[in-house]
Protein backbone atom coordinates (compact mmCIF):
# COMPACT_ATOMS: atom_id res chain seq x y z
CA UNK A 1 0.00 0.00 0.00
CA UNK A 2 2.58 2.20 0.78
CA UNK A 3 4.49 1.85 -2.34
CA UNK A 4 1.23 2.14 -4.55
CA UNK A 5 0.92 5.28 -2.97
CA UNK A 6 4.34 6.57 -3.53
CA UNK A 7 3.74 5.62 -7.63
CA UNK A 8 0.19 7.66 -7.42
CA UNK A 9 2.17 10.33 -6.03
CA UNK A 10 4.44 10.31 -8.53
CA UNK A 11 2.12 9.97 -11.69
CA UNK A 12 0.06 12.93 -10.62
CA UNK A 13 3.19 14.84 -10.06
CA UNK A 14 4.67 14.10 -13.80
CA UNK A 15 1.31 14.50 -15.11
CA UNK A 16 -0.73 16.76 -13.55
CA UNK A 17 -3.22 14.50 -12.86
CA UNK A 18 -3.99 12.02 -9.97
CA UNK A 19 -4.57 7.96 -11.20
CA UNK A 20 -7.04 6.01 -9.29
CA UNK A 21 -5.29 3.22 -7.36
CA UNK A 22 -6.52 -0.73 -6.92
CA UNK A 23 -4.75 -3.02 -4.32
CA UNK A 24 -7.01 -5.36 -5.30
CA UNK A 25 -5.98 -6.34 -9.60
CA UNK A 26 -9.85 -8.23 -9.68
CA UNK A 27 -11.36 -4.53 -8.75
CA UNK A 28 -8.73 -2.81 -11.48
CA UNK A 29 -10.75 -5.17 -14.27
CA UNK A 30 -13.98 -3.89 -13.51
CA UNK A 31 -13.27 -0.36 -14.72
CA UNK A 32 -14.23 -0.36 -18.48
CA UNK A 33 -12.11 2.96 -19.01
CA UNK A 34 -9.54 0.66 -18.78
CA UNK A 35 -8.11 -0.55 -21.86
CA UNK A 36 -4.61 -2.31 -21.22
CA UNK A 37 -3.04 -3.55 -18.19
CA UNK A 38 0.87 -4.26 -17.31
CA UNK A 39 1.67 -7.46 -15.16
CA UNK A 40 4.98 -6.81 -13.38
CA UNK A 41 4.08 -8.96 -10.14
CA UNK A 42 6.38 -11.79 -8.45
CA UNK A 43 5.88 -14.92 -11.13
CA UNK A 44 3.61 -16.92 -9.63
CA UNK A 45 0.96 -14.38 -10.49
CA UNK A 46 2.09 -13.34 -14.22
CA UNK A 47 -0.20 -16.09 -16.39
CA UNK A 48 -3.24 -15.78 -14.13
CA UNK A 49 -3.35 -12.13 -13.80
CA UNK A 50 -3.20 -12.43 -17.66
CA UNK A 51 -5.56 -14.47 -18.15
CA UNK A 52 -7.70 -12.34 -15.62
CA UNK A 53 -6.82 -9.16 -18.18
CA UNK A 54 -7.79 -11.73 -21.34
CA UNK A 55 -11.14 -12.81 -19.78
CA UNK A 56 -12.07 -9.08 -18.58
CA UNK A 57 -11.48 -7.70 -22.57
CA UNK A 58 -8.33 -6.43 -21.83
CA UNK A 59 -4.62 -6.14 -23.13
CA UNK A 60 -1.44 -6.85 -21.91
CA UNK A 61 2.07 -6.49 -21.14
CA UNK A 62 2.87 -9.39 -19.44
CA UNK A 63 6.80 -9.53 -18.05
CA UNK A 64 8.98 -12.28 -17.94
CA UNK A 65 8.50 -15.21 -17.40
CA UNK A 66 5.13 -15.05 -18.76
CA UNK A 67 4.58 -17.77 -15.77
CA UNK A 68 5.17 -19.84 -12.90
CA UNK A 69 4.91 -22.82 -14.53
CA UNK A 70 4.24 -24.85 -17.97
CA UNK A 71 0.56 -25.49 -17.75
CA UNK A 72 0.42 -21.58 -16.83
CA UNK A 73 2.12 -20.31 -20.01
CA UNK A 74 -0.07 -22.53 -22.54
CA UNK A 75 -3.06 -21.27 -20.81
CA UNK A 76 -2.09 -17.55 -20.97
CA UNK A 77 -2.04 -17.68 -25.13
CA UNK A 78 -5.61 -20.17 -24.53
CA UNK A 79 -7.30 -16.66 -23.14
CA UNK A 80 -5.34 -14.54 -25.67
CA UNK A 81 -6.38 -16.30 -28.40
CA UNK A 82 -9.65 -17.08 -26.95
CA UNK A 83 -10.70 -13.56 -26.31
CA UNK A 84 -8.43 -11.92 -29.40
CA UNK A 85 -6.21 -9.95 -27.05
CA UNK A 86 -2.72 -8.23 -28.00
CA UNK A 87 -0.58 -9.81 -25.61
CA UNK A 88 2.93 -8.49 -25.13
CA UNK A 89 5.72 -10.67 -23.33
CA UNK A 90 8.56 -8.75 -21.30
CA UNK A 91 11.57 -10.08 -23.07
CA UNK A 92 12.29 -6.27 -24.30
CA UNK A 93 15.67 -7.18 -26.11
CA UNK A 94 13.56 -8.26 -29.13
CA UNK A 95 12.69 -4.14 -29.54
CA UNK A 96 16.42 -3.53 -30.36
CA UNK A 97 17.29 -1.90 -33.50
CA UNK A 98 20.73 -3.57 -33.32
CA UNK A 99 19.24 -7.09 -32.25
CA UNK A 100 16.81 -7.04 -34.71
CA UNK A 101 19.56 -6.61 -37.53
CA UNK A 102 22.14 -9.03 -35.51
CA UNK A 103 19.89 -11.85 -35.89
CA UNK A 104 18.59 -11.45 -39.34
CA UNK A 105 22.04 -11.84 -40.20
CA UNK A 106 22.36 -14.36 -38.20
CA UNK A 107 19.22 -16.52 -39.88
CA UNK A 108 20.47 -14.63 -43.23
CA UNK A 109 24.17 -16.94 -43.31
CA UNK A 110 26.22 -13.97 -42.20
CA UNK A 111 28.47 -16.25 -40.01
CA UNK A 112 27.41 -19.24 -41.88
CA UNK A 113 25.62 -22.69 -40.73
CA UNK A 114 24.48 -21.45 -37.39
CA UNK A 115 24.93 -24.74 -35.03
CA UNK A 116 25.12 -23.43 -31.30
CA UNK A 117 24.33 -20.50 -29.85
CA UNK A 118 25.18 -19.86 -26.33
CA UNK A 119 23.77 -17.19 -23.36
CA UNK A 120 25.25 -16.20 -20.24
CA UNK A 121 24.08 -14.27 -17.08
CA UNK A 122 26.99 -13.38 -14.81
CA UNK A 123 25.57 -11.14 -11.80
CA UNK A 124 27.27 -11.17 -8.46
CA UNK A 125 24.62 -12.10 -6.12
CA UNK A 126 25.48 -11.85 -2.78
CA UNK A 127 24.18 -14.24 0.15
CA UNK A 128 20.31 -13.02 1.38
CA UNK A 129 21.28 -14.66 4.65
CA UNK A 130 18.56 -16.23 7.01
CA UNK A 131 15.09 -14.07 7.76
CA UNK A 132 12.50 -15.74 10.63
CA UNK A 133 8.93 -15.74 10.19
CA UNK A 134 6.95 -12.77 11.51
CA UNK A 135 4.16 -10.69 10.91
CA UNK A 136 3.44 -9.20 7.66
CA UNK A 137 4.67 -5.10 7.19
CA UNK A 138 1.63 -2.94 7.99
CA UNK A 139 0.61 -2.05 4.65
CA UNK A 140 0.90 -5.31 2.77
CA UNK A 141 -1.92 -7.87 1.62
CA UNK A 142 -0.36 -10.63 2.64
CA UNK A 143 -2.96 -13.38 1.29
CA UNK A 144 -3.15 -11.45 -2.09
CA UNK A 145 0.49 -11.53 -2.54
CA UNK A 146 0.24 -15.26 -2.09
CA UNK A 147 -2.58 -15.54 -4.24
CA UNK A 148 -1.66 -18.75 -6.00
CA UNK A 149 1.10 -19.66 -4.15
CA UNK A 150 0.57 -22.25 -0.69
CA UNK A 151 -0.19 -20.38 2.55
CA UNK A 152 2.34 -20.59 4.92
CA UNK A 153 3.60 -16.79 7.21
CA UNK A 154 5.37 -13.84 6.27
CA UNK A 155 9.39 -14.02 6.02
CA UNK A 156 11.46 -11.09 4.38
CA UNK A 157 13.16 -13.33 2.32
CA UNK A 158 10.34 -14.51 0.61
CA UNK A 159 9.32 -10.89 0.04
CA UNK A 160 10.30 -8.71 -2.27
CA UNK A 161 13.10 -9.08 -4.06
CA UNK A 162 14.06 -12.49 -2.75
CA UNK A 163 10.84 -14.27 -3.68
CA UNK A 164 13.07 -15.01 -7.03
CA UNK A 165 15.15 -17.27 -5.27
CA UNK A 166 11.76 -19.18 -3.76
CA UNK A 167 10.49 -22.15 -5.92
CA UNK A 168 6.84 -21.27 -4.47
CA UNK A 169 7.24 -17.78 -6.26
CA UNK A 170 10.13 -17.44 -8.54
CA UNK A 171 12.57 -19.45 -10.94
CA UNK A 172 15.77 -18.53 -10.00
CA UNK A 173 18.23 -16.30 -12.31
CA UNK A 174 17.42 -18.51 -15.00
CA UNK A 175 13.70 -17.29 -15.33
CA UNK A 176 14.81 -13.45 -13.80
CA UNK A 177 17.31 -12.92 -16.40
CA UNK A 178 18.36 -16.12 -18.52
CA UNK A 179 14.68 -15.66 -19.84
CA UNK A 180 16.42 -12.95 -21.99
CA UNK A 181 19.31 -14.42 -22.96
CA UNK A 182 17.31 -17.62 -23.59
CA UNK A 183 14.54 -16.10 -25.61
CA UNK A 184 17.15 -13.99 -28.05
CA UNK A 185 19.43 -17.46 -28.55
CA UNK A 186 16.18 -19.62 -29.54
CA UNK A 187 14.79 -16.63 -31.84
CA UNK A 188 18.60 -16.52 -33.48
CA UNK A 189 18.62 -20.14 -34.60
CA UNK A 190 14.43 -20.44 -35.32
CA UNK A 191 13.41 -23.46 -33.15
CA UNK A 192 10.58 -24.14 -30.98
CA UNK A 193 10.73 -27.19 -28.89
CA UNK A 194 14.21 -29.16 -27.60
CA UNK A 195 13.92 -32.78 -27.62
CA UNK A 196 16.88 -32.81 -24.90
CA UNK A 197 16.91 -31.03 -21.90
CA UNK A 198 19.71 -31.06 -19.14
CA UNK A 199 20.36 -28.81 -16.41
CA UNK A 200 23.03 -29.19 -13.89
CA UNK A 201 24.51 -26.30 -11.01
CA UNK A 202 23.93 -25.76 -7.09
CA UNK A 203 24.03 -23.19 -4.76
CA UNK A 204 27.63 -22.55 -4.19
CA UNK A 205 29.31 -20.85 -1.58
CA UNK A 206 26.52 -19.54 0.79
CA UNK A 207 24.68 -21.15 3.48
CA UNK A 208 21.21 -19.12 3.65
CA UNK A 209 17.55 -19.33 2.83
CA UNK A 210 18.19 -19.64 -0.96
CA UNK A 211 16.20 -22.37 -2.32
CA UNK A 212 17.77 -21.75 -6.57
CA UNK A 213 20.86 -22.17 -7.97
CA UNK A 214 22.94 -19.34 -7.91
CA UNK A 215 25.03 -21.41 -10.48
CA UNK A 216 23.88 -23.12 -13.30
CA UNK A 217 24.18 -24.73 -17.07
CA UNK A 218 21.50 -25.98 -18.78
CA UNK A 219 21.82 -27.39 -22.44
CA UNK A 220 19.23 -27.99 -25.15
CA UNK A 221 19.31 -30.34 -28.43
CA UNK A 222 17.14 -28.99 -31.06
CA UNK A 223 16.42 -31.72 -33.90
CA UNK A 224 13.85 -29.19 -35.82
CA UNK A 225 13.98 -29.94 -39.85
CA UNK A 226 16.42 -32.44 -39.72
CA UNK A 227 19.17 -30.50 -38.38
CA UNK A 228 20.82 -30.59 -34.36
CA UNK A 229 21.34 -27.38 -32.82
CA UNK A 230 22.29 -26.54 -29.13
CA UNK A 231 21.59 -24.05 -26.87
CA UNK A 232 23.26 -23.41 -24.34
CA UNK A 233 22.68 -21.14 -21.23
CA UNK A 234 24.79 -20.23 -17.79
CA UNK A 235 24.48 -18.85 -14.52
CA UNK A 236 27.47 -17.75 -12.29
CA UNK A 237 27.26 -15.67 -9.18
CA UNK A 238 30.14 -14.35 -8.43
CA UNK A 239 33.86 -13.54 -9.79
CA UNK A 240 33.87 -14.09 -13.43
CA UNK A 241 36.06 -13.72 -16.36
CA UNK A 242 34.06 -12.08 -19.99
CA UNK A 243 33.28 -13.92 -22.65
CA UNK A 244 33.94 -12.66 -26.83
CA UNK A 245 33.98 -8.77 -24.85
CA UNK A 246 30.61 -8.96 -23.53
CA UNK A 247 30.39 -6.51 -20.90
CA UNK A 248 34.14 -5.45 -20.98
CA UNK A 249 34.05 -2.30 -19.24
CA UNK A 250 30.88 -2.61 -17.44
CA UNK A 251 31.68 -3.65 -14.10
CA UNK A 252 30.70 -6.79 -12.25
CA UNK A 253 27.08 -7.83 -14.27
CA UNK A 254 27.30 -9.43 -17.83
CA UNK A 255 24.28 -10.51 -20.15
CA UNK A 256 24.60 -11.39 -23.31
CA UNK A 257 24.83 -13.93 -26.07
CA UNK A 258 27.11 -15.60 -28.88
CA UNK A 259 26.27 -17.58 -32.16
CA UNK A 260 28.50 -19.90 -33.56
CA UNK A 261 28.52 -20.40 -37.48
CA UNK A 262 31.18 -22.27 -39.42
CA UNK A 263 31.94 -19.25 -41.38
CA UNK A 264 32.18 -17.39 -37.50
CA UNK A 265 30.38 -15.84 -34.70
CA UNK A 266 28.35 -12.94 -33.67
CA UNK A 267 28.50 -11.66 -29.47
CA UNK A 268 25.75 -9.89 -28.66
CA UNK A 269 26.24 -7.71 -25.84
CA UNK A 270 22.89 -6.91 -23.53
CA UNK A 271 20.13 -5.62 -25.77
CA UNK A 272 21.59 -3.17 -28.10
CA UNK A 273 24.71 -3.82 -29.70
CA UNK A 274 26.52 -7.01 -31.75
CA UNK A 275 29.45 -7.45 -33.32
CA UNK A 276 30.55 -10.26 -35.43
CA UNK A 277 34.32 -12.09 -36.59
CA UNK A 278 34.35 -14.23 -39.68
CA UNK A 279 36.79 -16.43 -40.80
CA UNK A 280 39.63 -18.50 -40.16
CA UNK A 281 40.88 -14.89 -38.83
CA UNK A 282 38.38 -13.50 -36.94
CA UNK A 283 38.43 -10.37 -38.98
CA UNK A 284 35.61 -7.66 -37.53
CA UNK A 285 32.41 -8.18 -39.44
CA UNK A 286 29.39 -5.77 -39.56
CA UNK A 287 28.78 -4.21 -35.90
CA UNK A 288 25.61 -2.24 -34.92
CA UNK A 289 24.37 -0.74 -31.57
CA UNK A 290 20.91 0.64 -31.09
CA UNK A 291 18.00 0.01 -28.85
CA UNK A 292 13.92 0.36 -29.16
CA UNK A 293 11.04 0.40 -26.98
CA UNK A 294 9.26 -2.87 -26.21
CA UNK A 295 6.74 -0.54 -24.82
CA UNK A 296 6.07 1.49 -27.76
CA UNK A 297 5.64 -1.34 -30.06
CA UNK A 298 3.22 -2.61 -27.72
CA UNK A 299 1.10 0.56 -27.56
CA UNK A 300 1.08 0.40 -31.49
CA UNK A 301 -0.19 -3.03 -31.65
CA UNK A 302 -2.83 -2.19 -29.21
CA UNK A 303 -4.22 0.27 -31.41
CA UNK A 304 -3.62 -1.64 -34.56
CA UNK A 305 -5.22 -5.03 -33.05
CA UNK A 306 -2.91 -7.20 -35.04
CA UNK A 307 -0.94 -9.20 -32.88
CA UNK A 308 1.89 -9.51 -35.79
CA UNK A 309 2.99 -6.38 -34.96
CA UNK A 310 4.50 -7.37 -31.58
CA UNK A 311 8.03 -7.82 -31.10
CA UNK A 312 7.24 -10.19 -28.66
CA UNK A 313 3.74 -11.87 -28.84
CA UNK A 314 2.72 -14.02 -26.03
CA UNK A 315 3.58 -17.18 -27.60
CA UNK A 316 6.98 -16.66 -28.99
CA UNK A 317 6.83 -15.49 -24.73
CA UNK A 318 5.76 -18.99 -24.21
CA UNK A 319 7.81 -20.86 -26.24
CA UNK A 320 11.37 -19.28 -24.45
CA UNK A 321 9.23 -19.74 -20.93
CA UNK A 322 8.88 -22.94 -21.21
CA UNK A 323 13.14 -23.49 -21.85
CA UNK A 324 12.99 -21.82 -18.35
CA UNK A 325 11.14 -24.50 -16.83
CA UNK A 326 12.02 -27.74 -18.35
CA UNK A 327 15.88 -26.07 -17.38
CA UNK A 328 14.96 -26.41 -14.03
CA UNK A 329 12.78 -29.34 -13.97
CA UNK A 330 15.92 -31.19 -15.44
CA UNK A 331 17.86 -29.27 -12.34
CA UNK A 332 15.48 -30.55 -9.64
CA UNK A 333 15.11 -33.95 -11.22
CA UNK A 334 19.03 -34.37 -11.76
CA UNK A 335 18.35 -35.81 -15.02
CA UNK A 336 18.33 -35.53 -18.51
CA UNK A 337 14.67 -34.96 -20.34
CA UNK A 338 13.35 -35.67 -23.47
CA UNK A 339 11.02 -33.87 -24.89
CA UNK A 340 7.60 -35.32 -27.85
CA UNK A 341 7.05 -32.00 -30.10
CA UNK A 342 3.93 -34.00 -30.63
CA UNK A 343 2.58 -34.21 -27.23
CA UNK A 344 4.41 -31.46 -25.80
CA UNK A 345 5.22 -33.78 -22.84
CA UNK A 346 8.58 -35.25 -21.56
CA UNK A 347 8.49 -38.91 -22.82
CA UNK A 348 8.32 -41.61 -19.86
CA UNK A 349 8.32 -39.81 -17.12
CA UNK A 350 5.44 -38.96 -15.38
CA UNK A 351 7.37 -37.11 -12.14
CA UNK A 352 8.73 -34.38 -14.50
CA UNK A 353 5.50 -34.18 -16.39
CA UNK A 354 3.60 -33.66 -12.75
CA UNK A 355 5.99 -30.56 -12.48
CA UNK A 356 4.45 -28.45 -15.51
CA UNK A 357 1.79 -27.87 -12.80
CA UNK A 358 1.13 -26.65 -9.28
CA UNK A 359 -1.21 -27.31 -6.76
CA UNK A 360 -3.16 -23.76 -6.37
CA UNK A 361 -4.65 -22.03 -3.50
CA UNK A 362 -8.23 -21.21 -4.14
CA UNK A 363 -9.82 -18.44 -5.27
CA UNK A 364 -6.16 -18.09 -7.69
CA UNK A 365 -6.54 -20.85 -9.09
CA UNK A 366 -5.22 -21.16 -13.00
CA UNK A 367 -7.82 -22.84 -14.61
CA UNK A 368 -8.31 -25.71 -16.76
CA UNK A 369 -10.62 -24.01 -19.32
CA UNK A 370 -9.67 -20.45 -20.07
Amino acid sequence: ESVLQSRVRQVEESRGKRPAAFTDFRKLLEDRSIDAVSIATPNHWHALMGIWACQAGKDAYVEKPCSHNIFEARQLVAAARKYNRIVQHGTNARAGAALRDGIDKVRSGLIGDVYMARGLCFKWRDTIGRTPDEPAPAGVDYNLWLGPAEKRPFSRNRFHYNWHWNWAYGNGDIGNQGIHEMDIARWGLGVRYPSKISSMGGHFMFDDDQQTPNTQVATFEFDEGGKKRLLVFEVRHWISNHEAGIGEGKGTNTVGNTFYGSNGYMAIDGYEKYRTYLGKGREPGPAMSEGGSNWKNFIQAVRSRNREDLNAEIEEGRLSTELVHLANIAYRLGRTLHFDPETLSIRGDEEANRMFTRDYRAPFVVPEKV
